[in-house]
């Protein structure tokens, strides 16, 4: 007596139907599946990894040049 039957669930949809109307009802069910759409592309997005930032060139430096200015600059600071 305790356990709940299909006559108890056909009677819990027949009071729902009642209660909201047919077109509700399929309305309602509407919106639960675009929600479960959208939550799913949500996911779907946090799964790609997020494009990578514009990669710039390393930039070269001519060692002559840096060894000639630090030698420059020690000379500047002797004088």
């Amino acid at each position: 007596m305790g356990g709940v039957s299909i006559w108890h669930w056909i009677v819990v949809g027949l009071v729902v139907m009642i209660f909201f109307g047919r077109g509700k009802v399929s309305e309602l069910m509407g919106d639960v599946a675009k929600g479960i759409k959208s939550f799913k592309k949500g996911m779907a997005e946090d799964d790609t990894p997020p494009p990578s930032a514009s990669t710039v060139d390393p930039k070269v430096i001519d060692q002559t040049q840096a060894s000639n200015a630090a030698a420059q600059a020690k000379a500047e600071q002797k004088a």
